[in-house]
């Protein structure tokens, strides 16, 4: 059994209580045994699978396999292309330096306050954040996208902070070829076996 589910902010990547306010996974309604794989922070938002099969770390999480994670970070400022150039080639952070990613302005920006996350290029759309951001008019935001294959404690926050562009909100939209899609925050669904080679995809 594989889930997608669309992790709301606020909500850990576990089904007990770790004396936040943050909602564990054990308020959704998951069938018994199913336990996420991998981990989206607390404050960040998007596609999180569970399953009741191990062999899924391993599968998914391991950089040696080389899978592939798409993220869509809103960050401060607008990065300049050098800015970008830096978190293609890898970051040292904390003593450790990232693998080489993919990092690109999107283009089309995402429309904020769809329903759903849309991965149609020509009409990006992210649902709104509850709550949303801090806004403020003296700082210009935008959206940049990052694929990465590996996936250590609030990486992309991390590497954004190193070239000078917090990142205000995160969204994980992609795992492999499986694209977040029509679910809504919130919300789960069992894969099919067609998803779930999209899961299992590779470059």
């Amino acid at each position: 059994m594989l889930i997608a589910f669309h992790k709301p902010y606020g909500v850990l990547s576990q089904f007990t209580r770790d004396g936040s306010p943050n909602r564990p996974l054990a308020e959704f309604g998951f069938p018994k045994d199913v336990y996420a794989i991998g981990r989206l922070d607390a404050d960040s938002e998007g596609l999180l699978l569970l399953s009741d099969e191990p062999r899924w770390n391993e599968k998914l999480l391991h950089p040696r396999h080389a899978h592939e994670r798409e993220y869509w970070a809103q960050v401060e400022n607008i990065p300049k292309p050098e800015a970008l150039d830096r978190l293609k080639g890898g970051l040292v952070i904390q003593g450790h330096k990232t693998l080489p990613c993919r990092a690109w302005l999107l283009e089309p920006q995402p429309e904020v306050g769809a329903s759903r996350c849309d991965d149609r290029t020509t009409q990006r759309a992210v649902p709104t954040r509850i709550p949303p951001i801090r806004f403020r008019k003296s700082v210009p935001d935008c959206w940049i996208g990052l694929e990465l294959v590996e996936g250590k404690n609030r990486q992309v926050r991390r590497m954004t902070a190193a070239i000078g562009h917090p990142t205000l909100r995160l969204v994980r939209v992609r795992i492999g070829d499986f694209w977040l899609g029509e679910l809504s925050a919130g919300q789960w669904r069992e894969l099919t076996p067609e998803e779930i080679r999209l899961v299992e995809s590779k470059p």
